[in-house]
């Protein structure tokens, strides 16, 4: 993780401080009200590069181009399924 990466740390706040998954587009306005400027194709590539890194959880749902849901690591005791 880049350590000067404000959004980044933005993201990870929501993601915590959330009770239940988000889709990316949750996550994107609640971004949003925190940072200016921030597209939903970087908050995007910010949660897949979280993910891979083991910091946060996501799943893809649905048929088609689908969504994709975002968590905490261990914080979530709902079924994601």
């Amino acid at each position: 993780m880049w350590i000067n990466d404000e959004l980044l740390k933005t993201i990870l706040k929501v993601i915590n401080e959330s009770d239940e998954p988000l889709e990316t587009k949750e996550v994107s306005e609640r971004v949003s009200k925190l940072t200016e400027g921030v597209t939903r194709t970087k908050v995007y590539h910010r949660l897949s590069n979280l993910r891979g890194e083991g910091l946060i959880k996501g799943k893809f749902i649905g048929p088609g181009r689908g969504v994709w849901i975002w968590w905490s690591s261990g914080k979530i005791t709902k079924n994601i399924s």
